[in-house]
């Protein structure tokens, strides 16, 4: 080894040995500042242990330890953790210091479309429903042809007889038969045997009232079946007929009502499936004819209370979600549904649900807009045309009643 590696080996270990002294220089530092401020071994605080800090310790006449300021982590407390110092029992949960904060502004709550749902009364209660008669020949309504026979016939008889389509232009016209043992009147049903028979053919709808074409048409069908079974019919007076059926026409049409009401979207269309959608939710059910929505009533074949009018052409589509509508309107006709059901609150309630589901406006049918006072003057015509109908003989919803109106 020659003299140039032995300089350069003791040169390496004096740098060696400097950066050894150096790291316990500054290790000695450090733990210098990290030391805690106990007390010293053998003193007063081995045997009697400081108390928890409490809230005093940071009054005014506490004087803080001074720590020297340094860029290491700061220590957790100003003093030893001291574990025989704990209390025994819980110690109780400390309240955050309040400050004064500015309250801030309260959030108004959205109701949910659900909830706002919810406050609507339902359109028509879920009630048992009602089992429907067949219509029955009235006086009130119809011109009535009796028709006596020789012998008493079965049903089977009288029925092969009648002719197919029991109508007289557009007036239709039923026939009954005097039950053989109990002479009661019914509707023709097998396997009863009938010692009589009567016609009526019904004098006024809203088509208007029979007129003498009409009436000598019904005169000849149920002439022909008389005739078939060999029975004797005797008919009213033409004339005493039609003008009875236009006194009557008169106080129907006085009296006829059908309340709209409009819905029209606020923004945009409707999906036509999504107004199916929650048209379904409301109790309606498809209609008779593309374009309708009914509500049922409570008895089985009568007439729907509510209709909800679509655009035809638009409910012919295939796809219905790709077809959009804007409006439509929610039909009440006021003659076939009784009174007691209170069709008016339904007609109400499911225009007030499909508004709000839809987001849309409600009007009349000219465009107005309807509003809460719009609805209690309405209800009150409508009460007074209640009264009116029952006057007559012909209260709401009642069998006479509908076919008059239909």
């Amino acid at each position: 080894m020659n003299s140039l590696q032995i300089w350069l080996a003791i040169i390496g270990g004096l740098v060696l040995a400097g950066v050894i002294g150096h790291g316990a220089w500054q290790t000695r530092r450090a733990a210098g500042r990290a030391r805690p401020t106990s007390a010293p071994a053998g003193t007063a605080s081995d045997t009697a242990p400081l108390p928890p800090p409490d809230a005093s310790d940071s009054g005014p006449g506490t004087v803080p330890m001074a720590l020297e300021p340094s860029f290491g982590p700061e220590p957790a407390s100003t003093r030893p953790t001291v574990f025989d110092a704990l209390p025994r029992e819980p110690a109780a949960v400390r309240e955050p210091e309040m400050h004064a904060i500015a309250p801030a502004p309260a959030v108004v709550p959205v109701t949910p479309i659900e909830q706002r749902l919810s406050e609507v009364p339902a359109a028509l209660a879920h009630a048992p429903r009602r089992h429907s008669s067949p219509a029955r020949i009235d006086a009130l309504i119809d011109a009535i042809v009796p028709i006596g026979l020789d012998a008493p016939l079965s049903a089977e008889q009288v029925l092969a007889q009648v002719p197919p389509t029991r109508r007289a232009g557009s007036k239709p016209f039923l026939i009954e038969g005097r039950h053989a043992e109990t002479g009661q009147w019914e509707p023709l049903a097998a396997p009863a045997r009938y010692s009589a028979l009567q016609a009526g053919v019904q004098q006024v709808n809203r088509g208007g009232a029979i007129n003498e074409i009409e009436y000598s048409e019904f005169v000849q069908k149920i002439q022909a079946c008389a005739d078939a079974l060999g029975g004797e019919a005797l008919f009213p007076d033409m004339l005493e007929v039609v003008a009875q059926a236009r006194a009557l026409d008169h106080i129907a049409v006085n009296h006829d009502a059908q309340l709209a009401m409009r819905l029209q979207a606020r923004r945009g269309s409707w999906p036509l499936s999504w107004v199916q959608q929650h048209a379904a939710r409301h109790g309606f059910v498809d209609g008779p004819t593309p374009g309708r929505l009914v509500l049922p009533g409570r008895t089985e074949g009568a007439p729907p209370v509510l209709e909800l009018c679509l655009d035809a052409q638009a409910a012919l589509a295939d796809d219905p979600g790709q077809v959009w509508v804007d409006q439509m309107s929610l039909i009440f006709d006021v003659p076939q549904t009784p009174r007691q059901d209170q069709p008016f609150n339904a007609w109400c309630a499911a225009g007030q649900a499909l508004a709000i589901s839809l987001d849309a406006e409600v009007t009349d049918d000219s465009g107005q807009r309807l509003h809460a006072e719009s609805f209690a003057m309405i209800r009150e015509d409508l009460d007074g045309l209640y009264d009116k109908l029952e006057e007559f003989g012909l209260p709401a919803g009642a069998p006479v009643t509908r076919r008059l109106f239909s």
